[in-house]
């Protein structure tokens, strides 16, 4: 089953790429209101925790998607992500499935990952 170990750098980057454009997706929803999403409707980028949230993913995303400062960018987002889930869905509940918190790990620990691992090889710089 090792047939996609050639390929392990290259698929890497297109993680890092994917998650950086759907994490960069929810700034621009939040601080640009594009698209209207109702829960970010009366987000403002002052607004807190939100707002900074916003803030936070609209950078780290564009970061990651470009590929510069990869590791850095992930390690703040990642951070965000595990803070998101214990002050926004946690107290709702322990359940991921009911709390709706499991977008929030799966970033938290996909952007962990490419802060120790390095965004591959179609980045802007590699370190």
């Amino acid at each position: 089953m090792d047939f996609l170990s050639p390929h392990e750098a290259r698929l890497r980057s297109v993680l890092r790429i994917v998650c950086g454009l759907l994490f960069l997706h929810f700034g621009i929803a939040k601080l640009f209101h594009v698209p209207l999403v109702p829960a970010f409707a009366a987000v403002g980028p002052t607004d807190w925790p939100e707002g900074y949230a916003g803030i936070i993913e609209l950078v780290t995303g564009a970061l990651l998607v470009l590929g510069f400062f990869s590791r850095i960018a992930a390690f703040i987002a990642s951070g965000e992500m595990a803070a998101a889930y214990f002050m926004a869905h946690f107290p709702a509940s322990f359940f991921p499935a009911i709390n709706q918190g499991t977008p929030a790990i799966l970033f938290c620990f996909v952007f962990l990952y490419l802060a120790a691992a390095g965004p591959g090889p179609w980045a802007v710089n590699q370190k």
